[in-house]
C-alpha cells in the first residue's frame, strides 16, 4: 500500500510549486500535462512517440512488471498498455527512448547498491501502429560496463546513427558510456566510458536532429551539443523543481523538454529547449540550473538563490526518496 509523502516531502513540495513556471506551448499541442492512470506511480523514463502525434511513452521503475504505457498528451490519459514478453522478471526499468528504426529501447539499468549487478539488460519493442491494449514481443539485450558495474537511470537512442547510450549516476559524477555500433542478443554488449558528465543524472535525451543532448538531474541540468559523440558543454537547462524529477524528452519538433516526475497524478512540464525561440541557455533568470545536490556547482540558478535552508531541505527529500526506493528493493 502506497502511503503519503512525509512533511519533508510536503514541504519541499511547496518550495518547488512557488517556484515561477515557464511554460512553453509546443507545436504537437501538448503544453504540459498530468498523468492520470492510477497505475502509474513512478514514471520514470518519458518519449515522445513519432508514429503517434501527441503519444508519449512511459513506465514504472520497478515493482510493476513488462509494461509500457501510451498516454496522451494532451489529456494526461492512457491510451493503450503494453505488456513485453521475452524479457522474463524486469529489475529496475528506468529509461525509456525512441530508435531511428521505429522500436522503443527501455533500459532495465538501475542499479540502487551501485555495483552489485555484474549485468543489466536493454529490452528492445517495436512501437505499435495501432494504439490499443496487446502483448509484444521484446528483443533483450545484456550489458556490461567496461569500468565495471554501475548505477544508471539515463538511456538514449541516436536519432540519426541508432547507437545507444548510457548515462551512468554516481557519486563523484555521471559518465557518458556508448554501446557497440550494433546490439547483439547473443551475447554481452560491452558500453565504454567515452566522456564525463558532471551530473548526478536521472534521465537525458537527444534532440530529433542528434546535434543536442539534454541531461537532468533532481534540482539541475546541462545542455551539451553532440559534436559528433564528443559532448561539448553549452549551458545549463531549465530544469523545473519536481518531487522526484527522473524523466525528460524532447517534444518532435524539438522546441521543448518535457521534464516529468514520479507520484500519484504526477506532472510533466514543458520548457524551451537549448536555443528554441532565440532564448539563451540557462543564466540567472533560468526556473532551473545545476546545483551543487548535482555535483556541478551552485550556479546562479533559483537553487542557489533559495538559500541554505532550503537546499538542506531539498537534499534530503532526494535522500528520502532514495530510502524509500532502496527499502522497497530490499
Amino acid at each position: 500500500m502506497r502511503r503519503s509523502l512525509p512533511f519533508l516531502a510536503g514541504a519541499a513540495l511547496a518550495v518547488a510549486l512557488s517556484a515561477p513556471a515557464t511554460a512553453v506551448a509546443a507545436d504537437d499541442g501538448s503544453d504540459g500535462f498530468t498523468i492520470e492512470d492510477p497505475r502509474i506511480t513512478e514514471s520514470s523514463g518519458l518519449a515522445a512517440s513519432r508514429a503517434h502525434p501527441g503519444i508519449y511513452w512511459t513506465h514504472n521503475d520497478s515493482d510493476d512488471g513488462p509494461y509500457l504505457y501510451a498516454v496522451d498528451g494532451r489529456t494526461g490519459k492512457t491510451v493503450a498498455t503494453v505488456t513485453m514478453t521475452g524479457v522474463g522478471d524486469p529489475r529496475d526499468v528506468e529509461a525509456i527512448s525512441l530508435g531511428p528504426d521505429g522500436a522503443l529501447y527501455v533500459g532495465d539499468i538501475g542499479d540502487n547498491l551501485n555495483g552489485s549487478w555484474d549485468h543489466v539488460w536493454i529490452y528492445r519493442v517495436p512501437e505499435p501502429e495501432e494504439l490499443k491494449d496487446q502483448t509484444v514481443r521484446a528483443t533483450q539485450y545484456v550489458v556490461r560496463y567496461a569500468d565495471g558495474a554501475r548505477d544508471a537511470e539515463s538511456l538514449m537512442v541516436h536519432p540519426k546513427t541508432g547507437r545507444v547510450y548510457i548515462v551512468s549516476k554516481n557519486e563523484d559524477g555521471g559518465g557518458l558510456y556508448e554501446g557497440p555500433a550494433e546490439l547483439s542478443a547473443s551475447g554481452a554488449n560491452v558500453f565504454r566510458r567515452v566522456a564525463e558528465i558532471g551530473l548526478w543524472a536521472t534521465d537525458a535525451a537527444f534532440s530529433p536532429d542528434g546535434r543536442q543532448l539534454a541531461v537532468r538531474g533532481y534540482f539541475g541540468g546541462i545542455a551539451y551539443d553532440w559534436n559528433d559523440g564528443s559532448p561539448k558543454r553549452r549551458g545549463r537547462l531549465n530544469v523545473p523543481l519536481q518531487p522526484q524529477g527522473e524523466s525528460l524528452t524532447y517534444t518532435p519538433d524539438g522546441s521543448t523538454l518535457l521534464y516529468g516526475s514520479e507520484g500519484e497524478r504526477s506532472s510533466v512540464r514543458p520548457e524551451a529547449a537549448p536555443g528554441a525561440e532565440g532564448k539563451e541557455d540557462g543564466g540567472p533568470a533560468s526556473n532551473g540550473g545545476t546545483s551543487a545536490a548535482d555535483g556541478d556547482g551552485a550556479g546562479d540558478g533559483p537553487t542557489a538563490r533559495l538559500g541554505t535552508g532550503a537546499l538542506v531541505l531539498l537534499a534530503a527529500l532526494a535522500a528520502v526518496f532514495g530510502l524509500r526506493r532502496l527499502l522497497r528493493r530490499n
